[in-house]
């Protein structure tokens, strides 16, 4: 990907601000150029077409994907799959609008996108809940499908915030409502873990600062 000016990368974070609060189809191109106190001429120069400032956040949304599958680092298995895990929500949070807007500047959903990383995100949760199995850790009385597990415990992740738009009714998502979504996750996981696992996932999980 091309170097962005400061200018550029200034626009793009007003513009992921303004479409995560007020939506992509809600929110002009005049408002955010006025909240930078810049013309909107300076604006389009850098990016000509509402269209293009999502799209341009969306590739940075694919790239950090897919920076943190090239250089994560392969530690404890619950340090691994609680990194993982926070990584997807806190991905999620920081561009939550192109899971609810995209349908109108793109149209397909961003999994279609043949680089969209999405693929191999859920791979990496499969490879994560076959770790699992390989070390003991599920309980022997609740033998489970890794590949159904693994998409019940993806749709929780992915789809939560369309779950509080939904159902709660939430027209602006908060990060303590988000931080709900991390609980729910692996509620649907620890049924299925021994103790001595739940216990090591707890832990891992309270040493990060959510």
């Amino acid at each position: 990907m091309k170097a962005r000016s400061h200018t550029a990368d200034r626009i793009l974070e007003a513009s992921r601000k303004a479409f995560n609060e007020k939506g992509y189809a809600a929110t002009s191109v005049t408002e955010i150029a006025a909240s930078l106190d810049m013309s909107q001429g300076n604006l389009t120069y850098h990016f000509p077409a509402k269209r293009d400032l999502a799209i341009a956040l969306e590739d940075d949304a694919i790239l950090s994907m897919r920076e943190y599958r090239l250089t994560k680092k392969n530690g404890s298995l619950a340090d691994n799959y609680i990194d993982h895990l926070l990584f997807g929500m806190q991905l999620t949070w920081r561009y939550r609008f192109l899971l609810r807007d995209r349908i109108h500047y793109a149209g397909a959903p961003v999994g279609q996108r043949p680089d969209s990383e999405l693929t191999a995100d859920y791979e990496g949760l499969v490879d994560l809940l076959k770790r699992i199995d390989e070390e003991g850790l599920f309980l022997r009385d609740n033998e489970q499908n890794i590949d159904v597990l693994a998409r019940s415990l993806w749709i929780v992740s992915r789809y939560w915030v369309d779950y509080l738009r939904e159902l709660e009714g939430l027209e602006q998502v908060s990060w303590t409502d988000q931080k709900r979504g991390i609980q729910h996750h692996l509620a649907v996981l620890f049924p299925y873990l021994k103790i001595s696992a739940r216990r090591e996932f707890e832990a891992a999980l309270g040493q990060r600062q959510i």
